[in-house]
């Protein structure tokens, strides 16, 4: 019996990754392909050359590469921030006991159920008072807490033994070594997840850019693709290169997921504690 159920649950789990992974082999198999021939056989995953011209049109078309750069230099200083603030407050939430740190905590929380469009015209306003519109500071500047990064340290602070703390208190540890030489230390495996988390986030955040840069030099991959998607007339003709330009879009997150994949499965099977 318990063989017939590993077998349907592998039956299951591979069905599921085939459909998950699908449009991935499909977007980057037809990034090697002529628009006559998606057009012609459009199930078909085998590329019809191996030259990377598609990708060659792209980046002449429009700086790909500068979009990336971007992103990627503002989801880690975002990231960076975010790991700091949230590491802070979820030291500060778990370990002190203060007047009004429900209240606190909860008003955290139900920031997290507002929608994200219902913080834009403050967020706005707030940026243009410190002359960081159309700036790359200014998507670091207000992204720099979460939310979501606040919750799992504060969760994963929370879940780790007081034996810890006790012992290095007896040790003459004050506040700040418990924090960064026990604490983190322990967490580290979550705190690495949440980052990639938040990381992926970021580098996919489109609706906030798009608001607040206005210059090429400043777009995002989000804004710069979703620019480039409008600007071609002819969508089916220019389906290969779009493909290609989705390709190069993606590529940086699957190197990232390839290189740390074993610390993001960690951190979501042990959620940052050792035994």
């Amino acid at each position: 019996m318990k063989k017939q159920v590993k077998l349907v649950n592998i039956i299951i789990v591979t069905i599921v990754s085939i459909i998950t992974f699908f449009p991935l082999l499909w977007m980057f198999s037809n990034s090697f392909k002529s628009a006559e021939s998606i057009i012609r056989e459009p199930m078909k995953l085998a590329p019809e050359f191996f030259d990377l011209r598609n990708f060659r049109g792209v980046l002449e078309q429009a700086p790909f590469d500068l979009y990336i750069f971007n992103s990627i230099i503002t989801s880690i200083a975002i990231v960076v921030l975010q790991m700091l603030t949230s590491i802070l407050m979820g030291y500060g939430l778990s370990r002190f006991k203060f007047k009004g740190k429900k209240v606190l905590f909860g008003a955290i929380l139900l920031t997290y159920m507002l929608p994200a469009a219902a913080t834009y015209v403050p967020s706005y306003v707030i940026l243009a008072k410190m002359n960081l519109i159309d700036t790359l500071t200014g998507i670091v500047i207000s992204n720099a807490a979460s939310v979501f990064a606040i919750y799992m340290i504060y969760q994963t602070f929370s879940s780790i033994p007081k034996e810890l703390i006790e012992a290095a208190e007896m040790d003459g540890a004050n506040n700040w070594q418990i924090l960064w030489r026990v604490l983190v230390p322990v967490a580290k495996s979550t705190i690495l997840t949440t980052a990639l988390i938040q990381f992926v986030a970021m580098y996919n955040n489109y609706m906030w850019p798009s608001l607040i840069t206005n210059s090429k030099k400043n777009y995002l991959i989000s804004v710069g693709l979703n620019i480039f998607f409008n600007s071609r007339g002819n969508f089916t003709q220019n389906l290969p290169m779009l493909m290609a330009a989705n390709a190069i879009a993606v590529l940086p997150l699957l190197i990232l997921f390839l290189v740390l994949q074993k610390w993001f499965i960690k951190g979501i099977s042990d959620n940052g504690i050792k035994g």
